[in-house]
C-alpha cells in the first residue's frame, strides 16, 4: 500500500504532535506562491511602559509576503502581518515610530499596519482570527546588530508587495530570491564522504503540496543533496542514488521544470519533487540519475504496466497508480493529483451486491455524461458556445476537490488554499451518499476520486484531530463522514470499495475509463464523441506562457490554471486493451495449445491429459532457464531454416540454406534422408497431420511437398512471384508468405488415394502488403494471422474476411519473426532492431517493448516468458513482465535461426547459421 497522507504531506505540514511541540510553523502559513527567507531569535514587546508589560520569546520569520512571529509558548497565537497591509517599517526610536514606547529599545524594529492574523492559538489548527485597524508591533532581536539588514530587507520586500500589478510584485521577488541564491552556494561540507566526487549543482525549489522552498541541488557520483535556502524543515535532504527506483519529468506550473525521484517501486508518493529555475538543469540532472540507474534498475512505460496488468501481475489499483505517475500526476501537486475513478453508484443499499452490474457506475463515461438530462443541458449549451468550445465549466480534479476530500487529515492546507477559512459547514464532505449525488445533479460538480477512496488509511474518513469545522443548516456539528448504509465502519468501507475496484466488472470495464482520462478520448473528435470536453486551458500545450509577454496576464493565466485542475498527460492514443479477466480469457483461445496441436484430432478420452499438459507446461516455462544442451549434429552446409519432429519424437525434419530438406533419427543419431528439390534454399518447412508429409517453402518461388513413406516429391505448389519465406497450414489450409509482398491461403485437399501424388489447390485469398514478407504465424484456433516484413511493419490480418485488423510499425528494421501468445490475445514480434515487441490483439496497441544490443532471429513463448535465440549464438530467456532478460544461455557459434518445442515444453531443438542442431532437455 501507498505511503498516506501525512507522509506525502510531511515535509510542509506541522500537524498536532507530528513534530516537536513546540514547532507550529510550516510553509502553509505562507500565502500561495510565497518564499520563506530567513528567522531570527527575538522577543514581542507587549505593554511597554505598563504594569502588563511583557516579552514574548519567540522567533521571527522574514517571507517574501509577509512578517510571522512565532511565539515558544504554545498557548499564545502565532502572528501573521502582510507586508502589503504595513503602513510604516523602521528601527524602534526612528522618526516617531516608537510614539507609543517611553524608551526605545535596543535591537527593536516596529512595524505599523492595518491588519494582524492569529493563527493556532493553543497550537489548535482553527480558521485564522483576523485584526484589523491602526497597531504597532515591537520585535526586539537577540542579535541587536542585524536590525538595520533586516529592515532593509523588510522595506525592500514591503516595496515588492505594494506594487499595483501582481506580474510586478512576482518579478521584484523572484529578483531578490535570485540574488539571496546567488550570494549562497551548496555546503559542501555536508557531504556524506570526503571520497565523494561532485557532478554538478544548481539551484532549484523543493516543492511538496501548495508550497515550493528554493534552495541549492547538488548531485555526486554516490548522492543527490538538496539544501534549502532557509535551512528549513532540516539543514539537508539527501537521497543515496543506489535507493532510487524511478524518476520521471514533471511539468510544474504547465512549465516543463519539474524532476521527482522514488525510492519505492509502488508507493504513491515520492521521496523529493524538486522544481529548477532552467530546463537544462532538470534535463541534465534526470540524464545523470537516468544514465547511474541504467545499470540497476529496468525503465518502466505505461505499455509495460498494460501487459502486467492485463496478465494479472498488477491489481486495478496498482495500475492505475502507475498510470497517474506516468501522466504527471504527484501528490506533491494538487493541480495535478493522482485521480481514481468512482466505481460504486449504489450508496442506498444495506448489502452491496458486487455481482449485480447495476451496483457499478457506468466506466464508459465522464462522470458528467453519467445523469442524461443534466448532459442534454450541458450540450444545448455546448452547441451555442463560440470557439473555444468546453462542456464543462469545471473539472474532475483540482486543488480544491483534493481538499474537500482531505479536509480531516489535511486542514491546514484548506486554510492556506482559502485564505485562513474552512468551507462553508454544507458546502464541505459530509457524506460518500451526498456527495455522490451531487456528481450526479450537481450543476457545476463533474468531480472523480482520489486514491485514498481505495487505500487502507481511514483518517480522511475520520475527525480525529477534532476539528470545528462548522455547523451545518440542520444544526448539527460536521464530524466524520456519513458511510453508507452498507459500510458497517470506516474500514469496511474502504475494504468494500478496494473490493469493488478490484471486481471482475470493473476489471472488464476500467480500459473504457482509461480510454476517457488518460486514453484515446481525452482530446479530439473522439473526445467530443464521448461527452469528454473540458475548457482548453486544463488540457497540456493548451497555453503556450512563454508566448505570453505582459507579466500580470501570465500570472493570472497561470493561477487560473493551477486552481482549476490539469488533465493528466495524455499515454495512449489508440484504445486501451480490456483486462484478462475469466470471461474474456477464452476470446480467441481454443481447447489446444498451438497449431500443431489444432491439426491432430483429440479424442474425449484424453481431455484430462490436456490439463496435466497445461499444468506441466506452466511448470516447465517456469525452469526454462534451466534448459541444457544435450547433444548437436552437423547436417547440413549451410545455416538451417526450418525445425518440424515428427509426434513420435524420433524423427526430426530440417532445411536449410544449403537447399536441402534432411531426416534425421533421434535414436540412431544417424542422417536417415536428403532431398533436394531445386538449387535455391529452402526456407521453412512442417508436417502434416498424421506425419506422413513434409512440406518445405523455397527462395525459388514453390512451395514442396515430400512422402516420407513414399520417399519422393509428392506435389509442387508454384504459387508465387518471389521467394516463399515461411509456410503454415490448419485443417487443410496452407498459408505461404512471400518475398512478393503477399500471403497467399490455399485449400490444400488431399487426394482420396494415399498413393496418389498431387494434392488439390485452390487459392482462398491474397494477403496484400506493401513490401517483401519475411514471416507469419497463425492463433490457436487459425482465425487470425499475424505477418512481419522486411520493413518492421506488423500486421494482423482476420482470416474469416481476409482483412486487416491492425498494421502496427514495430521495428526499425526487418521482423524475424512474430507469434500469437497461446491465449490469441497478444501478438509478439522479434526485429533485427534487438526489440522485442508485444502488440494486443484486440486494440493494436503496442503494450511491452524490451531490447538487447543484437538482433533476435526467433524465440517461443508462453505468453509471459520468452526462450529467443540471438544473433550472436546465445539463446535468451526473458520475463516479458517483470522487464528483464533473466538468462543467457551458450548455444550455437552462429545466429540462432529456427527453433522448436515439444508440447510438453520440457524439449527443445534449435538449428544456426553454423550448419548445427543443437537437442536441449530441461534440468528441473
Amino acid at each position: 500500500m501507498a505511503r498516506n497522507m501525512h507522509q506525502a504531506f510531511a515535509g510542509a505540514a506541522v500537524v498536532g504532535e507530528t513534530q516537536h511541540r513546540r514547532e507550529r510553523f510550516s510553509l502553509l502559513l505562507l500565502n500561495l506562491e510565497e518564499y520563506y527567507f530567513e528567522q531570527h531569535t527575538a522577543n514581542h514587546i507587549q505593554h511597554k511602559g505598563s504594569q502588563n508589560e511583557r516579552k514574548i520569546r519567540g522567533s521571527l520569520k522574514i517571507c517574501s509576503k509577509s512578517v510571522i512571529f512565532e511565539p515558544d509558548a504554545i498557548s499564545q497565537p502565532i502572528i501573521k502581518i502582510p507586508l502589503r497591509d504595513c503602513i510604516k517599517i523602521g528601527k524602534h526610536g526612528e522618526n516617531g515610530a516608537s510614539r507609543h514606547f517611553a524608551k526605545a529599545i535596543s535591537g527593536g524594529i516596529s512595524l505599523i499596519f492595518s491588519q494582524v492574523y492569529f493563527i493556532k492559538e493553543h497550537n489548535i489548527v482553527a480558521p485564522y482570527k483576523i485584526e484589523r485597524g491602526t497597531m504597532e508591533y515591537v520585535f526586539e532581536l537577540d542579535v541587536s546588530g542585524k536590525v538595520e539588514d533586516v529592515v532593509e530587507t523588510l522595506l525592500q520586500l514591503h516595496r515588492a508587495s505594494c506594487l499595483d500589478k501582481l506580474g510586478d510584485q512576482t518579478a521584484m521577488i523572484t529578483a531578490i530570491l535570485q540574488s539571496r541564491l546567488a550570494r549562497t552556494s551548496f555546503d559542501k561540507n555536508r557531504f556524506q564522504s570526503v571520497s565523494e566526487k561532485l557532478h554538478m549543482e544548481c539551484k532549484a525549489e523543493m516543492v511538496t503540496p501548495l508550497v515550493t522552498n528554493p534552495g541549492h541541488v547538488c548531485i555526486t557520483d554516490t548522492t543527490l543533496y538538496f539544501q534549502p535556502l532557509n535551512g528549513y524543515p532540516k539543514p539537508m535532504v539527501q537521497i543515496t542514488l543506489h535507493d532510487v527506483r524511478r524518476i520521471y519529468k514533471r511539468r510544474h506550473g504547465l512549465m516543463p521544470l519539474g524532476l521527482e525521484v522514488f525510492c519505492t517501486e509502488d508507493d504513491l508518493c515520492s521521496d523529493v519533487y524538486l522544481k529548477f529555475y532552467e530546463r537544462q538543469d532538470r534535463d541534465d540532472l534526470y540524464f545523470y540519475i537516468a544514465t547511474y540507474l541504467e545499470h540497476h534498475v529496468a525503465e518502466r512505460t505505461a505499455e509495460g504496466y498494460t501487459l502486467q496488468w492485463q496478465r494479472g501481475l498488477l491489481s486495478n489499483y496498482q495500475y492505475l497508480l502507475h498510470l497517474n505517475t506516468l501522466a504527471d500526476r504527484s501528490c506533491n501537486d494538487l493541480s495535478q493529483y493522482p485521480v481514481f475513478p468512482w466505481v460504486v453508484s449504489d450508496y442506498s443499499s444495506s448489502e452491496l451486491d458486487l455481482s449485480n452490474p447495476g451496483t457499478f457506475r457506468d466506466l464508459s463515461k465522464p462522470v458528467g455524461a453519467l445523469n442524461k438530462e443534466r448532459l442534454e443541458r450541458l450540450l444545448t449549451r455546448y452547441q451555442e458556445m463560440p470557439e473555444p468550445k468546453f462542456m464543462y465549466g469545471s473539472h474532475y480534479s483540482s486543488p480544491g476537490y483534493v481538499l474537500f476530500y482531505l479536509v480531516r487529515i489535511a486542514p491546514e492546507y484548506m486554510l492556506c488554499l482559502q485564505n485562513g477559512r474552512f468551507d462553508n459547514a454544507d458546502r464541505m464532505f459530509n457524506s460518500i451518499a451526498e456527495t455522490w449525488k451531487n456528481c450526479l445533479d450537481g450543476a457545476t460538480d463533474f468531480k472523480e476520486l482520489i486514491p485514498e477512496f481505495y487505500g487502507d488509511d481511514v483518517s480522511f474518513l475520520v475527525n480525529s484531530l477534532k476539528l470545528d469545522l462548522g455547523k451545518r443548516q440542520g444544526g448539527q456539528m460536521v464530524d466524520d463522514v456519513e458511510l453508507p448504509p452498507w459500510a458497517r465502519s470506516p474500514e469496511d468501507f474502504l475494504q468494500k470499495s478496494r473490493d469493488a475496484l478490484e471486481s471482475d466488472y470493473v476489471s472488464e470495464h476500467l480500459h473504457e475509463w482509461i480510454d476517457l482520462v488518460f486514453g484515446y478520448k481525452q482530446k479530439g473528435r473522439d473526445a467530443v464523441g464521448a461527452h469528454n470536453v473540458f475548457h482548453p486551458l486544463t488540457y497540456e500545450g493548451g497555453v503556450d506562457l512563454n508566448s505570453i509577454e505582459d507579466p500580470d496576464e501570465k500570472v493570472a493565466m497561470l493561477t487560473q490554471i493551477l486552481e482549476f485542475g490539469q488533465t493528466p498527460k495524455q499515454l495512449f492514443v489508440t484504445p486501451h486493451p480490456r483486462r484478462i479477466t475469466p470471461k474474456f480469457k477464452s476470446l480467441f483461445q481454443p481447447s489446444s495449445y498451438n497449431a500443431s496441436m489444432a491439426d491432430s484430432p483429440v479424442s474425449p478420452g484424453e481431455e484430462s491429459f490436456e490439463d496435466l499438459t497445461e499444468e506441466s507446461r506452466t511448470l516447465a516455462w517456469s525452469n526454462i532457464t534451466r534448459l541444457q544442451l544435450h547433444e548437436q549434429h552437423k547436417i547440413h552446409k549451410e545455416a538451417v531454416t526450418g525445425i518440424a519432429v515428427s509426434h513420435s519424437g524420433s524423427s526430426v525434419f530440417t532445411t536449410s540454406q544449403d537447399s536441402t530438406l534432411k531426416m534425421f533419427s533421434k535414436e540412431s543419431k544417424m542422417l536417415q534422408r536428403s532431398i533436394s528439390f531445386s538449387n535455391m534454399a529452402l526456407s521453412s518447412c512442417l508436417l502434416l497431420p498424421g506425419d506422413a508429409t513434409v512440406v518445405s517453402s523455397s527462395w525459388d518461388n514453390n512451395v514442396y511437398f515430400y512422402s516420407i513413406a513414399f520417399g519422393r516429391r509428392q506435389d509442387t505448389l508454384m504459387g508465387h512471384d518471389d521467394a516463399v519465406s515461411k509456410i503454415c497450414w490448419h485443417d487443410n489450409r496452407l498459408y505461404s508468405a512471400s518475398w512478393d509482398s503477399t500471403v497467399k491461403v490455399w485449400s490444400g485437399v488431399p487426394a482420396e488415394m494415399p498413393g496418389s501424388w498431387r494434392h488439390q489447390f485452390d487459392l482462398l485469398a491474397e494477403l496484400e502488403h506493401d513490401v517483401s514478407v519475411d514471416t507469419i504465424s497463425l492463433s490457436a484456433a487459425s482465425t487470425l494471422l499475424v505477418s512481419g516484413t522486411k520493413e518492421g511493419t506488423v500486421t494482423i490480418w482476420d482470416l474469416t474476411a481476409a482483412t486487416i485488423l491492425h498494421q502496427i510499425p514495430c521495428h526499425s528494421g526487418t521482423v524475424c519473426d512474430t507469434a500469437f501468445s497461446p491465449d490469441s490475445r497478444h501478438v509478439l514480434s522479434a526485429g533485427e532492431d534487438g526489440c522485442l515487441n508485444v502488440v494486443d490483439v484486440q486494440t493494436g496497441m503496442l503494450i511491452s517493448s524490451m531490447t538487447s544490443d543484437e538482433p533476435q532471429r526467433c524465440f517461443l513463448w508462453d505468453g509471459n516468458s520468452v526462450l529467443s535465440g540471438s544473433q550472436s549464438g546465445e539463446l535468451l530467456v526473458w520475463d516479458l513482465l517483470g522487464g528483464k532478460i533473466r538468462e543467457r544461455i551458450q548455444g550455437h557459434t552462429g545466429a540462432v535461426t529456427c527453433m522448436w518445442m515439444n508440447e510438453q515444453c520440457s524439449r527443445v531443438i534449435t538449428g544456426g547459421a553454423d550448419r548445427q542442431i543443437m537437442f536441449w532437455k530441461l534440468q528441473c
